[in-house]
């Protein structure tokens, strides 16, 4: 019964995993697998106690026949000339032994195994393994965090912490070494030969990490540290054959690079004045704008966010009515400005619990793994800089969805009838969506051509869960930060009245570091709202 039990759990699990993959890239997909694993654990128990019968029945009958044989032994003739004893041996060795037999080869193992090789099919695959390790080094990055402080779990906002095992940490560095990536296979392998030095028991030995570990530092460029990691791997294995090449190798190089150093010093002081000029020049790059990208991990560290006084005190928080809406007459909506310039506000307690809760029961079974639009093919495919999972749903097949489209449209006073369905988000391990806009852009004139409704007029954003840290949305063209808060929803406008686009409104999701992040939006297009927004007289007028 218990193993009956087992299988009709693991059958319900089956049907939500089965058409699901990329389990790295939604958290609440990965929850599935915990109730998998919890499935494979009580089977493995079950398999346990039946082994632990069998031995005690095979235990019961050595002790008895050890006891037995021990007495019969000492007087063979003796023994067997009572007829019983004859007569019981006959069947001892006839029949009895025959039945320990076939209970000692009894596979107690058959429904643990059969459990498991079902469930192996939907186990996550080497890709989900290979995304869910360079999710950890895409945030070791963006939150400039040290190897130790991930191994440890010494982070921001856990509620369950776990360190890892020099075999994790060897793991991440292989599959950085095998995305060529020497920078991060130097930081995990280091990890990993540090907490070996501490004492840590393991299967993988010091000789094959500073393998590693020497071979990513020489790609570097780090040759003296190479050959001193080489000389301590050949004092653990005097015989090992590359680190014996590799010695020489780089004792060659390292001598070449001392004499072209010289060499380069005595050039350097004849050209002074040229280092001088050079490092005019160097300073006057450093004044230049950062790189996009370092911008966006800065403002996802809460680095860099340009609010100023000034800013701040064009800032309010008050309550909202859409002008008298009937709806919001009795019940005005809570608003807080979040920027000034593109306006951004986010509205307080806007969707309740139940009403997140019942939007996340309709998207789980359809949550698919992200797509985004390519801009020369058009066709809709995965990105590595989109990390999530989402689904759509309609306004007519649940009233929940029905009701909040309504007061998405009392609130902003846009049409809905002609925004795109409610695209409900769940983000995965270090989930994220590098910047972006989400207007077409003057490039792009047919990016929502088959829609036939115009360009997206404006952006709005349910938070639908608390982030413990990261996960934040950032505007890297001006330098703001919008936190999640469960229950509240931001609000932008992509285009202005003109309909030209507004590109201060560039943005990105920012990777979850700890916590699950779940959100949903609505993206609102031109067709409908003519009268709603009608057209300033200035281009980039708000």
């Amino acid at each position: 019964m218990a193993r009956l039990g087992s299988l009709l759990l693991f059958s319900c699990v089956i049907h939500t995993l089965s058409a699901h993959s990329d389990f790295f890239t939604s958290i609440g997909h990965m929850t599935d697998l915990l109730y998998t694993e919890k499935d494979l654990v009580t089977s493995l128990k079950d398999y346990i106690r039946a082994e632990e019968s069998k031995l005690e029945q095979v235990k019961r009958w050595a002790d008895r026949l050890d006891t037995l044989t021990s007495t019969a032994v000492e007087d063979p003739e003796g023994f067997l000339g009572h007829p019983v004893n004859a007569f019981k041996l006959m069947k001892r060795l006839n029949t009895e032994w025959g039945d320990l037999e076939n209970l000692v080869l009894k596979d107690t193992a058959d429904g643990f195994i059969s459990n498991l090789t079902i469930q192996r099919q939907y186990f996550p695959t080497d890709e989900d393994q290979t995304g869910a390790a360079k999710a950890l080094l895409r945030l070791q990055d963006t939150y400039q965090l040290d190897s130790n402080t991930i191994s440890t779990g010494n982070l921001p906002g856990v509620r369950y912490k776990s360190s890892m095992t020099v075999e994790d940490c060897y793991e991440l560095g292989k599959i950085a070494y095998s995305d060529v990536d020497y920078y991060h296979t130097e930081l995990w392998m280091a990890q990993a030969l540090r907490q070996l030095d501490q004492g840590e028991e393991s299967a993988i030995d010091k000789v094959t990490v500073i393998d590693y570990l020497s071979y990513a530092i020489y790609q570097q460029g780090e040759l003296e540290r190479a050959l001193e990691l080489t000389k301590r791997l050949l004092k653990l294995d005097p015989t090992h054959q590359r680190a014996n090449g590799n010695l020489k190798y780089f004792e060659f190089q390292l001598e070449k690079q001392r004499k072209e150093e010289a060499s380069a010093q005595e050039e350097e002081q004849k050209h002074v004045k040229s280092q001088i000029e050079k490092r005019e020049a160097q300073r006057k790059r450093s004044k230049d704008p950062l790189p996009e990208r370092k911008k966006y991990e800065q403002l996802c560290r809460g680095e860099g966010v340009k609010m100023t006084p000034r800013r701040q005190s064009r800032l309010f928080c008050r309550y909202y009515d859409n002008r008298h809406n009937p709806r919001l007459l009795l019940g005005p909506v809570k608003v807080e400005d979040e920027w000034d310039r593109p306006h951004i506000v986010r509205y307080h307690d806007i969707i309740s619990d139940s009403e997140i809760e019942k939007v996340k029961e309709l998207a789980k079974p359809r949550l698919r793994r992200a797509t985004i639009s390519n801009p020369i093919t058009g066709v809709l495919e995965t990105a590595s800089y989109r990390i999530s999972k989402s689904a759509w749903l309609t306004a007519y097949e649940h009233p929940t969805i029905e009701k909040i489209n309504r007061r998405i449209q009392d609130i902003t006073g846009l049409d809905m009838d002609t925004a795109e369905e409610l695209q409900v988000a769940n983000y995965g391990v270090g989930g994220q969506y590098e910047p972006h806009f989400d207007f077409g852009r003057k490039d792009e004139p047919d990016a929502f051509k088959e829609l036939g409704t115009g360009n997206r007029i404006a952006t709005w954003l349910f938070y639908m869960s608390d982030v413990s840290a990261g996960g934040g949305t950032v505007f890297t063209d001006v330098g703001a930060a919008v936190l999640p808060k469960k229950g509240s929803a931001v609000f932008w406008y992509n285009l202005f009245p003109s309909g030209e686009g507004d590109y201060s409104t560039r943005h990105a999701a920012c990777p979850v570091l700890v916590g699950n992040k779940w959100v949903s939006n609505k993206w609102i297009h031109e067709r409908g709202q003519e009268f709603r927004r009608p057209c300033a007289l200035e281009e980039a007028a708000l």
